[in-house]
């Protein structure tokens, strides 16, 4: 089948680790975990005070007038953008704008104006919401702010399948491009889950852990939420040569799919049909496959469908490949963790480097890969893929590989 390749030509992102891709990079390859004590959103009564957040924002130069429509999953999701097209060496123009479009991923939308409004309203006696509290809360708010912000005029919408948000918004750009609906489109996932309402809920499910993330190891205890963004330049392979663009890595195909079977267990049918389907269309053998960055949450059950899935679709090469969870260290961002994770590939391919599962302790048997445990493992990479699976069953895998 002949069909249009799609390229990687621009990263940006911002996480509790760093306020950009590179310092995201360093401190994935250094195995260093940004997982600590919340300090900078009020919990009042929570159990839980364990997150990965991003303590000071950078020097963004937004204007103001667009500042107060924007909660902060949106900003986020636009300081990650501007840095993805500043690092592609692109500016839209009325030439190009109709051309150039975007698809964020999210998770849980704007929480941050939802409880402020319920607070506003309910505890301070205040008799009418923010002005902006509609566009700052719909899910698709941050790719519409992205849109404005870089003046993107072509397909323009967002994603949102939990967990699985990012990959899906790569998953769909990649359709874009290949359909001949954009030349480029800047695509990632954004959340900033880091408020009482959310955490709280979170709490309820009996899935956090009170200290840290160890992914794999028979001492996990859960999961860590954490806050951030991550954005990713596509480009069809046609545009991104005749410019003259570098081309960081090929986003070489997705897969998705759905459990069908219980919105918050997962299943080993689901992710290893994903995966498959990830292969096929990228038009892949399981044995080219190098790294896959996890899922890989922290939950007892989670980790042991995961290593069955890998197990049941790569066979004997699943003991071949290094696997590992960069949720580790960035924790788990919701809809923005896919995009970050796509960080973690493209620079593994780059630079042959496999980021490691930190805070690893205990070997577990239901957990036999290679998951690179503390420290980062070089190696040749020339594909990797990355996991997405979500509560409600839906799942998103992503390859890319060499270019």
């Amino acid at each position: 089948m002949d069909r249009k390749r799609i390229v990687i030509t621009g990263l940006g992102g911002l996480c509790g680790l760093g306020t950009d891709a590179a310092a995201i990079w360093d401190g994935l390859r250094n195995g260093r975990s940004a997982i600590g004590t919340i300090v900078q959103s009020p919990l009042h009564d929570l159990k839980t005070r364990t997150g990965a957040e991003i303590k000071e924002l950078p020097d963004h130069g937004i204007d103001r007038k667009q500042l107060v429509s924007m909660d902060r999953f949106s900003l986020l999701a636009v300081i990650a953008a501007r840095e993805a097209m500043r690092h592609a060496g692109l500016t839209s123009d009325e030439t190009n704008t109709y051309r150039m479009g975007t698809v964020v991923g999210v998770g849980v939308c704007g929480w941050e104006a939802i409880e402020e409004n319920y607070r506003a309203i309910l505890l301070e006696g205040r008799n009418r919401a923010g002005i902006f509290t509609v566009p700052k809360v719909m899910p698709g708010a941050a790719a519409g702010q992205v849109s404005m912000n870089l003046g993107l005029r072509g397909p323009v919408f967002g994603a949102t399948s939990a967990c699985s948000s990012s990959n899906h918004a790569f998953a769909t750009a990649m359709d874009q491009l290949r359909a001949g609906r954009a030349d480029v489109m800047v695509a990632g996932g954004t959340d900033a889950p880091l408020v009482w309402g959310i955490v709280k809920a979170w709490e309820a499910l009996r899935v956090l852990s009170p200290d840290t993330c160890r992914p794999f190891s028979a001492d996990r205890q859960g999961l860590v939420l954490g806050e951030g963004a991550g954005m990713a330049v596509l480009e069809t392979y046609e545009h991104a040569v005749a410019r003259g663009a570098t081309i960081l890595a090929e986003l070489a195909g997705a897969g998705m799919s759905g459990d069908a079977s219980d919105i918050v267990a997962p299943t080993v049918e689901g992710p290893a049909a994903a995966m498959r389907a990830c292969l096929h269309d990228a038009g892949l053998a399981p044995e080219e496959v190098d790294y896959i960055n996890a899922h890989g949450t922290g939950t007892k059950a989670n980790d042991q469908i995961e290593t069955a899935a890998i197990k049941r679709v790569f066979g004997a090469h699943a003991h071949k490949l290094s696997v590992s969870s960069t949720k580790s260290m960035h924790a788990h961002c919701l809809g923005a963790s896919g995009a970050l994770e796509m960080i973690a590939c493209v620079m593994a391919v780059r630079e042959g480097l496999v980021p490691p599962t930190a805070n690893y302790r205990e070997a577990d048997a239901d957990c036999d890969l290679d998951v690179t445990p503390n420290v980062a493992k070089a190696r040749p990479v020339r594909v990797a893929i990355s996991n997405g699976f979500a509560f409600g069953g839906t799942n998103a895998v992503v390859a890319v590989k060499a270019a």
